[in-house]
């Protein structure tokens, strides 16, 4: 990665978005930055499986959205299909877990923080949506950028400072 989150906002102040605070990276990549690629989750991840398993991620980033509620979303399984698909990033508005394993996955996942149980019920999720958290509007093919100082947000990917 050439980019810094912070160079980036002193350059294009009023071209980026700064995700509000208490996201943490707990993958294996230090930074990640790609295409915006969105998840609405409802209490399920096996649409964002299928997400990951089977579509191209050269380049993007997914953004998932759960609510908040207090399940894991991603682990090793969702990672390791995420490196698989080369997949960038994964950021999610939600609970994450199997950190240990997931530390060395070469992906980056930034998340509110950690929570061993995962979903049960089968539920719907909504792809390709407009997504809104922590001070934040993520649109489908926005650009992320994302590094040990936080999480910004452009419509368009963002020149070298």
């Amino acid at each position: 990665m050439t980019f810094f989150t912070a160079d980036l906002c002193d350059t294009y102040p009023d071209k980026v978005s700064v995700l509000g605070p208490g996201f943490q990276n707990y993958g294996g990549s230090a930074a990640c930055e790609g295409e915006v690629v969105t998840i609405a989750l409802d209490r399920n991840n096996s649409d964002l499986i299928t997400l990951l398993r089977d579509e191209p991620g050269e380049g993007k980033v997914a953004v998932v959205d759960s609510a908040q509620a207090y399940f894991a979303i991603v682990g090793e399984m969702l990672m390791k299909y995420a490196h698989q698909n080369a997949y960038a990033g994964i950021i999610v508005n939600g609970y994450v877990r199997d950190t240990q394993q997931i530390k060395d996955i070469p992906v980056a996942l930034y998340a509110l923080g950690t929570c061993s149980r995962k979903s049960i019920p089968v539920t719907q999720g909504t792809r390709d949506v407009p997504l809104s958290f922590a001070g934040v509007e993520f649109i489908p093919g926005d650009y992320v950028y994302a590094d040990a100082d936080g999480v910004i947000v452009a419509a368009q990917p963002l020149p070298a400072s």
